[in-house]
């Protein structure tokens, strides 16, 4: 038998906080369910600037354009694109690599 939810508590705790977030994105079945759940909890600016990280972190990974081209061709600042090409090519976390792979993944099995 299904055990009833159980009511969340209060925290401060930001590594608790940030897993429970990491949870209720994990339940979109559909990029339609992501698409109104982020709708629900971002501003549209905070929508923006994720979707235009994504975009930087793909157009690094898969093609030859310079951070100034990429700059000239969407408007997003040379330091985000920095940050991206950073995150996407040395920090350990891996998160836009691994996206970006599953992507490719998906895409050749289509």
């Amino acid at each position: 038998m299904k055990q009833a939810p159980v009511s969340p508590a209060p925290s401060r705790d930001g590594d608790a906080l940030f897993e429970e977030l990491c949870r209720a994105l994990l339940t979109a079945p559909t990029p339609d369910a992501m698409a109104r759940l982020l709708t629900d909890l971002c501003t549209p600016q905070e929508i923006r600037t994720l979707a235009e990280r994504w975009h930087v972190a793909r157009l690094l990974d898969g093609s030859d354009l310079s951070y100034r081209d990429i700059h000239d061709a969407t408007g997003v600042s040379t330091t985000t694109i920095v940050r991206v090409a950073r995150f996407l090519r040395q920090e350990k976390n891996g998160g836009y690599r691994a996206a970006i792979d599953r992507l490719k993944d998906q895409d050749s099995a289509d």
